[in-house]
């Protein structure tokens, strides 16, 4: 974990600039390139095959590791859709997760069996989920129990090529694309710019085009019992937070954003399991992200869970109709 926690601080701060630490690890850069495009190479000239869902199926992720804000955007869109009058079903690979299967996410499953993105969209949306390593098998299986879906989200598949796509939507947040290079030397998982349908930035947008998506706390936090408190009551007196994303700090920062006094605060990597949590039933309040809820509530019933809300700005909802009604479900 100290490794883990170790690298997970220091390589987003390696990846702002081109500087020496970025050097050094140029080299693995231009390894991860050459099997970046020998593995793309495969899909291209068909010696590897894409395989098409019968139905309509748009792709959110982002080019850079780490979180952009990928499942809240999916959570809105799984909204919109449903408004739209689309019958919607989510695919992921439920990274974090124990498992290996492709499974069906059930409400009161645990995190660790199909991780915690996919059982956190089930829970709030109440849609069918599938897990599998293999989207295309995810998607297939999701089919084969629910037909009556036409709309397939696959929560974070940018990369994933077997799984062909009618719409990609990348996300990017306030870090943009970095110091520009791949991984490791970079944060991005492939070569920027690239073709997309919709570009949607969560944070300070710091690249040319795109639409902005509002991103700020939901006011009323829930323990594991239900029981709720507001943003405003928690202002009274200090409190403490705990954060396993990509960026523990932008969850803190909004918190004090929302005129909260963090007393402290402890920064853990992405999915972390929290197996290890030391129980404390301290005397300040402890608050978490509706993402690490499921997972610190088996330690700790008592932490409070603030939900995120995403809003994309209105020209996002038109421009993706606009592409929807080029899409109709497949024959």
């Amino acid at each position: 974990m100290a490794l883990g926690t170790w690298l997970h601080q220091r390589l987003p701060r390696v990846w702002l600039s081109r500087g020496w630490a970025a050097h050094l690890l140029m080299p693995v850069a231009w390894l991860y390139q050459l099997a970046l495009m020998a593995r793309t190479g495969l899909y291209l000239t068909g010696l590897k095959s894409r395989h098409r869902l019968p139905v309509r199926v748009i792709v959110v992720g982002n080019v850079v590791a780490g979180g952009a804000g990928k499942t809240p955007v999916t959570m809105a869109l799984v909204e919109h859709l449903q408004h739209k009058g689309h019958t919607v079903g989510v695919i992921s690979r439920g990274h974090g997760r124990q498992t290996r299967d492709t499974r069906e996410v059930l409400p009161a499953d645990r995190p660790e069996t199909v991780g915690d993105e996919p059982l956190l969209i089930r829970q709030k949306t109440g849609v069918p989920v599938w897990v599998g390593s293999s989207r295309v098998e995810a998607g297939q299986a999701l089919l084969a129990a629910h037909p009556q879906v036409d709309t397939v989200v696959c929560d974070d598949g940018l990369q994933h090529w077997a799984l062909a796509r009618d719409i990609e939507i990348c996300v990017m947040d306030e870090r943009g694309v970095g110091n520009g290079w791949l991984l490791p030397a970079g944060p991005l998982r492939e070569k920027w710019p690239r073709s997309v349908d919709l570009l949607l930035h969560t944070g300070i947008n710091n690249l040319s085009g795109g639409f902005q998506a509002k991103r700020q706390l939901g006011q009323m936090a829930q323990d594991a019992q239900g029981r709720t408190s507001t943003l405003n009551d928690l202002k009274s007196s200090p409190v403490d937070a705990v954060a396993g994303l990509a960026r523990p700090a932008s969850f803190f920062n909004m918190l004090r954003e929302n005129g909260l006094e963090l007393a402290t605060t402890q920064a853990l990597p992405d999915h972390f399991d929290f197996a290890t949590w030391p129980r404390s039933e301290g005397p300040r309040p402890l608050l978490c992200t509706e993402k690490d809820a499921a997972k610190l509530w088996q330690r700790q019933p008592t932490a409070l869970a603030v939900p995120l809300v995403l809003t994309p700005e209105p020209a996002f909802w038109h421009a993706l109709d606009a592409l929807l009604a080029k899409t109709d479900p497949h024959p």
